[in-house]
């Protein structure tokens, strides 16, 4: 994932990232006044835009979100220990479409994401999305679920639905309106994540249109994180529950997941 740390060499990958981060705390700090649970978790349809900008923007689009968040909680008077777990959260969330996109075997239609019923294998691309946004969602939430509950600010059980259902909602339902409105002006403006590192050199679509084959590595990759974060989610919530007695706790119990989940990052 050396790509991850490569934006910062990047000028215009820089530049996607303050935009990313500068829309995303716009977004965000208007609606810290509707909480959810008050000081760690507001109505957050903002949320559909660390998915969408992950599949105009790639990692920039990680930082991005991570540092709106950030500026968000800053802002917004919220600021505290849950925000080092909401900044790796948010990282995560804008990283993960990006990684996955392409990469999901049949559920995969193999192009580029512009979702647009005008282009042709739009149900297919529908799905691939929710699938996709779905995963960055529990990502998102089990990171900073299993933080909080770290930090005896919430239980895991509860925050990592509020936060799952709360991130899912809102990139389900507005992101297939925002990616064909976004993807072809982004394109035309030349600020793909594409269009900075040529396909040659990363994750990105040929001329054509199709994208460039995943490395063999990236199949181990993709499995090892759905292992991490479904295991996460159903081991925490279990044990959080009484419906698992492992003689371990959550910190423990979902850790181990979490691990794994961060170790697939290696492989793309």
């Amino acid at each position: 994932m050396r790509e991850v740390l490569g934006v910062w060499t990047n000028t215009r990958a820089i530049i996607l990232v303050a935009l990313t981060a500068a829309i995303y705390a716009a977004v965000l700090i208007p609606l810290k006044a509707i909480p959810i649970i008050p000081g760690l978790t507001e109505l957050r349809p903002a949320n559909v835009l660390p998915v969408v900008f992950s599949l105009l923007f790639g990692p920039a689009a990680a930082w991005g979100s991570a540092i709106g968040n950030t500026i968000g909680d800053i802002v917004g008077g919220i600021l505290g220990p849950g925000s080092f777990f909401g900044f790796f959260a948010n990282f995560f969330f804008g990283l993960v479409p990006y990684l996955l996109w392409g990469r999901l075997g049949f559920l995969s239609s193999g192009k580029k994401p512009i979702m647009s019923p005008k282009e042709g294998q739009y149900g297919r691309q529908l799905l691939e999305y929710l699938a996709i946004a779905l995963t960055a969602s529990g990502a998102c939430a089990v990171v900073l679920a299993w933080g909080v509950d770290v930090l005896a600010l919430s239980p895991f059980g509860a925050f990592s639905n509020i936060v799952l259902l709360n991130n899912f909602i809102a990139s389900a339902v507005l992101g297939p309106l925002l990616m064909p409105l976004l993807y072809r002006r982004v394109e035309r403006w030349g600020l793909l994540y594409s269009d900075l590192v040529g396909w040659e050199d990363g994750d990105a679509a040929r001329p054509d249109g199709t994208l460039r084959a995943a490395p063999p590595s990236s199949g181990v990759g993709v499995v090892l994180m759905f292992t991490g974060i479904i295991g996460a989610y159903i081991v925490g919530n279990m044990i959080a529950f009484g419906l698992l007695s492992v003689g371990i706790g959550i910190a423990a119990g979902a850790g181990v997941f979490l691990l794994i989940f961060i170790a697939s990052l290696v492989f793309f």
